[in-house]
């Protein structure tokens, strides 16, 4: 995707997002929802974890449980591309003892500034459990995830970060 691929418009505020590769889908985020796209590297595994439950990645001296969004939502779960960058997300206020969860990336993300008005809501899509919505932007189709459901998922693990 080239940096124009996206057509929006000039009117009205801006929403600056990040586009987050996935192996067959692409997150769109709003920035104030990551704290740090970090580089990849090794996770520590988490006993008894389900398999979309990818261990803990040290970030910033923080244990930060790492999500495979696509096996949340009952995908595949997609081997890490040490390529990819860690997407650390911020806590939503679901659980003040689950302060970041964080996504791996198939790839580079991107910033976008887009504008409120030109997010379509794609309704020919199944929005899955940790989907908020996928939405189009001029002819390309994202995910914005539900980031308070990823974290409700972790915390339901009965596993916590301390």
């Amino acid at each position: 995707m080239s940096e124009g691929a996206i057509a929006v418009a000039s009117e009205g505020p801006e929403i600056p997002c990040l586009l987050v590769p996935l192996l067959d889908n692409i997150l769109i985020l709003p920035t104030v929802s990551v704290a740090e796209m970090a580089s990849m590297h090794p996770l520590t595994a988490i006993d008894n974890a389900p398999p979309w439950l990818l261990g803990y990645y040290e970030w910033r001296n923080i244990k930060v449980p790492v999500v495979s969004y696509e096996g949340l939502n009952g995908g595949s779960v997609t081997p890490l591309n040490p390529q990819g960058r860690m997407a650390v997300l911020n806590n939503t206020g679901v659980d003040e003892r689950l302060a970041f969860v964080a996504i791996p990336t198939q790839g580079i993300p991107r910033m976008v500034r887009i504008h409120e008005k030109d997010i379509v809501e794609n309704t020919s899509e199944a929005v899955k459990a940790y989907d908020d919505m996928h939405i189009k932007l001029g002819l390309e189709e994202f995910t914005l995830p539900n980031i308070a459901a990823i974290e409700k998922a972790c915390l339901e693990t009965g596993i916590l970060v301390e």
